[in-house]
C-alpha cells in the first residue's frame, strides 16, 4: 500500500525513468517532473515527501527551485544530482538544506539509502511542523486579552498580581485564564509553558 511519494525532477527522460524503476515500490509513489516549473505548477507538490532534484534544468535550475521552496512553510527533504558538479554548487546546495549532493553516474545503492534517510527524516519534521500548524491556528483563535493574560501566566505571575498589572478583577482572570487552557489544550501552566516552548522559533513568544 502506497504510504509517500517521490518527486525526480530531471529534464533526461532517461534519468528520470531510470529512477522511477529504481524507487518505485508497494509503498513509495515516484513521479517525474521535466523541470521545475512543471513540478511547481503540479497541485499536489506540497505533498510529496522527498525530492530529487537535478542541478542543471532547462529553465529555473535546480538551485534557483531549492530557492523558492525555501520560502514554503515546509518544504521535505531534497537530494540534488548533478552530471557535472563543483564545489561552489554543491555549497550553494548545502547552505539550502539539501541531504546529499550526489554525482552522475551515482552510486544506487547511496541513493536508496539516502531516499529512505530522507522519508524518514521527512515522517519526523512534517509532523512537527502539522502540530506547529496546528498551535499557530490555536493562538489565532485566543482574544487580546486572552494572549495579555496567557503571557503574564507564562512569565510566573498569580492571577493577584495579573489582575494588578491588567486592572481587571481576579474572577475575569480566572475566566481568561481557563479560557487559553482550555482553547490550548492544557490543564497547568508549565503544560502551556512546554506547549508553547515547543514552537519551532517561537519559544516563549506566542
Amino acid at each position: 500500500m502506497i504510504s509517500q511519494s517521490l518527486a525526480v525532477i530531471d529534464d533526461d527522460a532517461a534519468v528520470r525513468q531510470s529512477l522511477l524503476w529504481l524507487l518505485e515500490s508497494d509503498t513509495l509513489r515516484v513521479t517525474g517532473f521535466d523541470s521545475a516549473e512543471a513540478f511547481l505548477a503540479a497541485p499536489d507538490n506540497a505533498a510529496f515527501n522527498c525530492l530529487i532534484v537535478d542541478l542543471r534544468l532547462s529553465g529555473m535550475s535546480g538551485i534557483v527551485l531549492l530557492q523558492t521552496l525555501a520560502a514554503w512553510p515546509y518544504c521535505p527533504p531534497v537530494v540534488m544530482l548533478t552530471g557535472h558538479g563543483d564545489v561552489p554548487h554543491a555549497v550553494a546546495a548545502f547552505k539550502l538544506g539539501v541531504v546529499d549532493f550526489l554525482e552522475k553516474p551515482f552510486d544506487d545503492q547511496r541513493l536508496l539509502a539516502q531516499v529512505e534517510h530522507c522519508l524518514q527524516q521527512d515522517r519526523v519534521a512534517r509532523e512537527q511542523h502539522q502540530r506547529e500548524s496546528r498551535l499557530h491556528q490555536t493562538l489565532a483563535t485566543l482574544t487580546e486579552r486572552e494572549k495579555e493574560v496567557m503571557q503574564l501566566v507564562l512569565a510566573g505571575l498569580l492571577n493577584k498580581q495579573i489582575a494588578e498589572a491588567l486592572h481587571i478583577s481576579m474572577k475575569t482572570v480566572e475566566v481568561h485564564r481557563a479560557r487559553v487552557f482550555d482553547k490550548m489544550g492544557v490543564k497547568s501552566a508549565v503544560e502551556l509553558a512546554g506547549l508553547i516552548a515547543s514552537l519551532a522559533g517561537t519559544a516563549g513568544k506566542p
